[in-house]
């Protein structure tokens, strides 16, 4: 499936920060994810550091329901991730992965 910007706020709204430095993020992930949003896959989600200029790697522990993002901080600084997570500034949130999304494809 393609993630579209729209769809990544969805999928974000089910992460708690466990930690967030500058160029690392790592989040907890509420197990409804995978009822409500069946229609993105573990591999989605992994492959979206190919499809979005910024996000270098993700990597998903299963077993305790984590995720862990790398990404430079001057391409997608820490301020957008924190609006991500919490849900605010979404519209511009959302223009600006589309705009990362562009740069790559």
């Amino acid at each position: 499936m393609e993630i579209t910007p729209e769809k990544l706020v969805q999928i974000a709204s089910y992460f708690t920060v466990i930690s967030h430095t500058k160029g690392r993020l790592r989040v907890r992930v509420n197990p409804k994810i995978q009822t409500e949003v069946s229609d993105v896959s573990i591999d989605d989600i992994q492959n979206i550091s190919n499809k979005i200029n910024g996000i270098k790697k993700i990597k998903i522990n299963k077993i305790i329901a984590s995720v862990t993002i790398e990404y430079d901080n001057d391409i997608f600084p820490k301020q957008h991730w924190d609006n991500l997570i919490n849900g605010k500034d979404l519209d511009e949130v959302i223009q600006i992965i589309t705009n990362l999304q562009k740069e790559v494809n």
